[in-house]
């Protein structure tokens, strides 16, 4: 699968453009400060399903490595000016915008501090997997109510607007103190083949960390549901420990 250029970047560069800097796929940055040569393992701790419970590691510890990613994902670790924006793209909805209906505005970026990002890139289809962690003590249950409320999204920024639909999926078996799935759409008048953008995310909360893992592509083709999985449960498991 080819992505479409767009400003900013002309598709797959050779050699993977993160190595010199920055690298933009449609609306997501997905590629951009050092690469993670392995997971760095963080102090040990005993977890409880109290939504309130402190996890005390660093979340960039708490980070999976490479190591958790399939053999064909590059593991990126954003810097911290980046990840909101990054977070803030995979809702689908560009920033700035005017959205129908009005509640279903993103919530504002997190506090640069109190967020960590993984970008994993799968070099032969251009898929991604993003590990999001961040403080949250705020249970899934808001989220779960918004997403059910919102399932169709029109966000109007400039002259483009944007039709995102979010579909509620069966939530993920994995041990944290509650865990989330939907499916999402994102497209435009500038939509069609490769440039709508699929995405597919399990979320979890531990203690004060929100988990979400996001596979996006531009294409029809079924997510890589077992390397989500994977990097997902991973990643929950570590947290946990934490």
């Amino acid at each position: 699968m080819k992505l479409p250029e767009t400003p900013g970047t002309r598709g797959r560069a050779t050699g993977l453009a993160w190595v010199a800097g920055c690298v933009v796929v449609g609306w997501v940055l997905t590629a951009c400060g050092s690469s993670v040569p392995g997971h760095p393992s963080g102090p040990a701790g005993s977890a409880t399903p109290e939504a309130t419970k402190h996890v005390g590691a660093d979340l960039a510890v708490l980070l999976p490595g490479q190591s958790q990613f399939p053999a064909t994902y590059q593991a990126v670790v954003l810097p911290a000016p980046h990840t909101a924006q990054a977070a803030a793209d995979l809702t689908g909805i560009p920033v700035g915008s005017t959205v129908d209906p009005a509640d279903c505005v993103a919530p504002p970026p997190a506090d640069p501090h109190q967020v960590a990002v993984v970008v994993g890139t799968d070099e032969n289809t251009s898929a991604t997997i993003t590990v999001e962690l961040s403080r949250s003590p705020e249970p899934l249950d808001r989220l779960r109510a918004q997403l059910g409320q919102c399932g169709t999204v029109r966000a109007r920024h400039g002259a483009l607007v944007t039709t995102v639909t979010t579909e509620l999926d069966p939530p993920p078996p994995v041990n944290a103190d509650d865990s989330l799935a939907w499916s999402r759409t994102a497209g435009g008048q500038r939509g069609g083949a490769g440039l709508t953008r699929f995405m597919r995310t399990l979320a979890a909360q531990v203690g004060d960390v929100r988990i979400t893992a996001t596979y996006l592509s531009f294409g029809h083709d079924a997510p890589d549901m077992e390397a989500l999985d994977q990097v997902f449960t991973a990643t929950v498991g570590d947290v946990r420990k934490g």
